[in-house]
């Protein structure tokens, strides 16, 4: 009864004010950009070679990075959550940085790595003559850097909430580690891998300054969605405003998704 009570109460104007221009400022951009769509021309748009272009390498090179992510992620996420070692906070922090770190630095980052005269860069150039930077490779791998955090964070939180008890019950039955953790761990912790799974996708398909900086701008290689959107907007903006109409269409559906699964929300 109390907090029935405590919702009908007004909310204080000091509040509301903030709160509205909050809204308004958070709304109006994107009912602009709603309202300011071609949506007459948006079929013969979309059917445009340079959009597909985009639109295909962004979806395959996205798909890939979470696949990369997924790999090499949820072992992370198992040995932050499990693992017992000296060190563990400092390599969660390192884990996470590129979820703070600007995707510039990134993609500079990257460079210095994957270059032809990086560390590894330079091995793959001299041994195999094997150039990663301005490829559609580099693609994958600037959107892996930026991403693979989001489904790290995801899946450790998950195996840290899953009830270690089952895991234990399993291995006193004598199932081994390696089938403990594909037929015990990973069906407890699947929702938080999926959720992960898609933020990391979403996180992805935006991916934009790491991406320009590791792997350059170049039409049907390189060239994704945001960087599609970026060069557009300085000649034909309604190319701009229709591309950006696709990723605030996915952002409102892995919303939508996310929001199933991480609350419990009316």
């Amino acid at each position: 009864m109390p907090a029935k009570r405590i919702r009908r109460r007004r909310v204080p104007a000091a509040l509301l004010a903030p709160a509205l221009i909050g809204l308004a400022f958070l709304i109006l951009p994107l009912a602009g950009l709603l309202a300011r769509a071609p949506w007459t021309e948006l079929p013969a748009r979309l059917a445009e070679p340079e959009m597909l272009a985009a639109l295909r390498l962004s979806l395959f090179t996205a798909t890939a990075a979470t696949v990369l992510s997924l790999l090499f992620g949820v072992p992370i996420a198992w040995l932050l959550a499990r693992g017992e070692f000296p060190g563990r906070s400092v390599l969660r922090a390192l884990v996470t940085v590129p979820l703070v770190l600007p995707p510039v630095v990134g993609g500079v980052a990257l460079l210095l790595v994957f270059g032809r005269s990086g560390i590894i860069g330079a091995w793959l150039y001299e041994r195999f003559d094997l150039t990663i930077p301005f490829s559609t490779a580099a693609v994958v791998l600037a959107m892996t850097f930026v991403s693979m955090p989001f489904l790290v964070v995801s899946v450790e939180g998950a195996l840290r909430g899953a009830d270690i008890r089952f895991e234990e019950a399993a291995a006193t039955l004598g199932a081994g580690r390696w089938t403990v953790f594909t037929r015990v761990t990973l069906p407890m912790v699947a929702p938080g891998v999926l959720a992960g799974a898609v933020l990391c996708w979403a996180r992805a398909l935006g991916e934009f300054g790491a991406t320009i900086t590791f792997a350059g701008n170049f039409p049907g290689r390189t060239q994704t969605m945001p960087l599609a959107v970026y060069l557009a907007l300085q000649s034909d903006p309604e190319a701009a405003i229709v591309l950006s109409l696709i990723l605030l269409a996915v952002s409102v559906i892995v919303l939508a998704s996310l929001r199933e699964r991480w609350t419990a929300a009316p």
